[in-house]
């Protein structure tokens, strides 16, 4: 699949993105181990979710939808999982295989976790050193990527660990295979990270201690309750018609219902601090989230140097952040971002040629991008099946003085089905081919 847009320069309307991606994978997780039914309104029928709630499938849960958005899991407790047939395709999901293997690393049996030629390409040895610690017994690939195999541990123990990165995937990972060990699991973060796997368990009746920047689950199989929420939009995928109002030359867009947790707004601290035009409207609690109604309105954007603090708050927001800043007058500086190394695809590679490509000053930092604002020409990207990146550039179409082709854009359906009809209806001329 290939996007085209063309010249684009008004951006306007009122949408809804879809329902949050980490909350829906968590959501699915625990819903399966508690006791009893939940419910989901909201729920993301994207192809990363959809993956983790066919795993849960494939050992015994019973798992309604979604269907417009609801997902109804019946819950067969923290003991009740029995083993799958065979390997657990994870797709894409790399958010699924990392937190699914702190889940079955306490199982009483063995499973495989596969996924796609590009999640096999991504490590996994951030989660495998401490699951090690715990006493779990994981083997990977060479190079210590997918296939994941665990093995059942004679004996799961909570760890005290210290993430060298920032990284909610491996502090999520952790905090779930701490419901199967004994004794308390803690894991202090360098920097804060999104939290939404300590607002869900305590909202499935599990909750978490915090102590500064360290967190910590007390094992045991204390049951876990069943609930019923509404999911709020991801913010993540929010980004989008957010930079396309600031960049266009005529922009207002009002979305709807986006979660606004402060562990995942690093996106509009960052914006605003380049002059943008954004503010929150109507806001208000869903489940264990705070919601609000994003309004953003065309903008003179300004290079700044992106404050380290706000790099892991917004750390799957830097390629339409990137987009932005080569719309800025200046420079921008980009620096403690190397997580974006060894995301879907190398992002600050993949970030920089698109870039470049379209003739825009850009150098790729070891740890970061240094982005010089002005004009952009038309040209061909290569998203290197990475669903970010290749949304992102399709918002280039709105500054650049020809037409912006994008290149392997398949997996926008794992994070943003139906982002081209929503992009189009708010006014960007964005064609599939």
């Amino acid at each position: 699949m290939e996007f085209r847009v063309d010249n684009g320069r008004a951006i306007s309307g009122r949408c809804r993105v879809p329902g949050d991606k980490s909350i829906s994978h968590r959501a699915v997780m625990l819903a399966a181990l508690a006791d009893g039914e939940s419910r989901f309104e909201g729920f993301l029928a994207g192809a990363d979710t959809l993956a983790t709630a066919a795993a849960f499938r494939a050992m015994g849960v019973a798992i309604d939808g979604p269907h417009e958005g609801v997902l109804t899991v019946r819950g067969v407790g923290l003991g009740g999982l029995r083993p799958p047939a065979g390997p657990l395709d994870m797709g894409n999901a790399g958010t699924g295989m990392r937190l699914l293997a702190g889940l079955m690393a306490g199982q009483p049996f063995g499973v495989t976790l596969v996924g796609d030629a590009s999640l096999s390409r991504r490590p996994m040895r951030r989660v495998m050193a401490p699951l090690r610690q715990m006493g779990a017994d994981i083997t990977a690939a060479e190079g210590d990527t997918p296939p994941l195999t665990l093995r059942p541990a004679a004996d799961l123990r909570g760890i005290d660990y210290v993430l060298p990165m920032a990284s909610a995937q491996v502090k999520s990972c952790l905090l779930l295979a701490g419901l199967y060990a004994g004794g308390r699991t803690c894991v202090t973060e360098p920097a804060p990270t999104r939290d939404h796997t300590e607002r869900m368990l305590a909202a499935f009746g599990r909750p978490v201690q915090r102590d500064g920047a360290r967190v910590c689950i007390e094992g045991g199989r204390e049951p876990l309750r069943a609930v019923r929420f509404a999911i709020p939009g991801d913010i993540s995928s929010a980004a989008f018609p957010l930079v396309a109002a600031l960049i266009a030359a005529h922009g207002e867009v009002l979305i709807e219902n986006v979660g606004i947790n402060p562990t995942r707004t690093g996106i509009l601290d960052i914006l605003r601090a380049m002059g943008a035009d954004i503010a929150l409207e109507n806001p208000r609690e869903a489940g264990a989230e705070p919601v609000a109604d994003i309004r953003a309105r065309s903008s003179a954007l300004r290079g700044i140097h992106v404050p380290e603090h706000l790099v892991p708050l917004a750390i799957d927001e830097f390629p339409a952040i990137a987009v932005a800043a080569a719309c800025a007058q200046g420079e921008t500086l980009i620096t403690g971002a190397e997580e974006l190394r060894v995301k879907e695809s190398d992002r600050i590679a993949a970030i920089a040629n698109g870039l470049a490509a379209l003739g825009v000053a850009v150098q790729a930092l070891p740890d970061g991008l240094r982005i010089t604002g002005g004009d952009m020409r038309g040209g061909v990207v290569d998203s290197h099946g990475d669903h970010r990146i290749a949304m992102a550039f399709s918002l280039a179409g709105l500054r650049a003085t020809g037409p912006v082709h994008i290149r392997d854009c398949i997996n926008v359906g794992t994070s943003f089905p139906g982002y081209v009809e929503l992009m189009r209806g708010l006014g960007l001329p964005i064609e599939v081919a």
